[in-house]
């Protein structure tokens, strides 16, 4: 009796049996596609789901943010990883190729085709029908994107400080009523307005002018008032300073957000790709084996 012998690509010397051993099957590929979004699509609704059950409106003890942003993206690399490897396995199995490699190739390139449906998804006005299902994926790259708005959120009242660090000082200015106090307290804002804005050459002036104007709509000696002004004047710097600090550490905050996920989405993209390809090569057939003159059907 003969011992069944397995027949592998060009094995009987013919090109055209290698091409099909190779060639790609495009049908198959779609539906790993259409099974990986659909896998997908689940694990992620599991996912929201899970996240609502366990907030509790009624209390205040809830999880804050940044676990659910963390968790949101580990769930989502799993359902990821998941979702690649299925896609992989049913892009490989259908499309019958006995070889290992040409069965990793279809699952990759079901993956690569799933990574484009989603982004697209994701950017344009069709991601609004699909709702909170790819949730997941904004939580990862969304991690930095939640992470930056609470810095932005943090640096607004610096940055409003920094374009107008006036603010404050003007009430200063006015909390005091003279003889004529609109006219008078109108005069002593441009002056020192004009003190913060003049650069050092002409500073001592500014100053002098300043402290006249405040002089005159508080009513009260020069001497007083000139050192009122340089209060006015180290509180401004003060300022500048602050909101120049906050702005930078938003700056920081931000970039360090983006990267974060950005480097999140790139390790969960390439875990996926390395489960399609290992579902891929799961899925594939086995060789037709031939026992003397019979041939035997490979397991399915």
């Amino acid at each position: 009796m003969t011992d069944p012998v397995s027949i592998h690509p060009g094995a009987s010397g013919d090109p055209s049996a290698t091409m099909f051993f190779n060639k790609i099957s495009w049908g198959s590929i779609l539906a790993g596609v259409a099974l990986a979004l659909a896998v997908q699509f689940l694990l992620n609704l599991l996912g929201v789901g899970i996240g609502a059950a366990v907030l509790d409106p009624t209390t205040s003890d809830n999880p804050d943010a940044s676990t659910f942003s963390i968790m949101g993206g580990v769930w989502f690399v799993i359902a990821g990883i998941v979702a690649s490897f299925v896609g992989g396995y049913i892009a490989s199995r259908l499309s019958g190729r006995p070889s290992h490699s040409t069965g990793g190739y279809h699952g990759l390139t079901a993956w690569a085709v799933t990574t484009l449906v989603v982004l697209y998804l994701l950017t344009t006005s069709v991601g609004a029908l699909v709702g909170g299902a790819f949730s997941g994926l904004s939580s990862v790259i969304g991690g930095a994107g939640e992470a930056a708005a609470t810095a932005a959120t943090t640096a607004a009242p610096a940055l409003a400080n920094s374009a107008n660090p006036m603010a404050g000082i003007e009430q200063q200015v006015r909390g005091t009523t003279g003889n004529d106090p609109k006219a008078l307290q109108d005069a002593a804002v441009s002056a020192v307005q004009a003190l913060m804005a003049g650069d050092e050459a002409t500073a001592e002036d500014a100053r002098v002018r300043a402290a006249d104007a405040v002089a005159k709509a508080q009513n009260i000696p020069v001497d007083q008032a000139r050192t009122q002004v340089d209060q006015y004047e180290k509180a401004y710097r003060e300022n500048v300073a602050a909101a120049k600090q906050k702005a930078l550490a938003a700056a920081e905050a931000t970039a360090s957000a983006v990267s974060a996920g950005a480097i999140l989405g790139f390790l969960a993209l390439v875990l996926g790709a390395i489960a399609s390809w290992f579902g891929g090569v799961s899925g594939t057939k086995h060789a037709v084996l031939i026992s003397g003159s019979a041939a035997i059907r490979p397991r399915v």
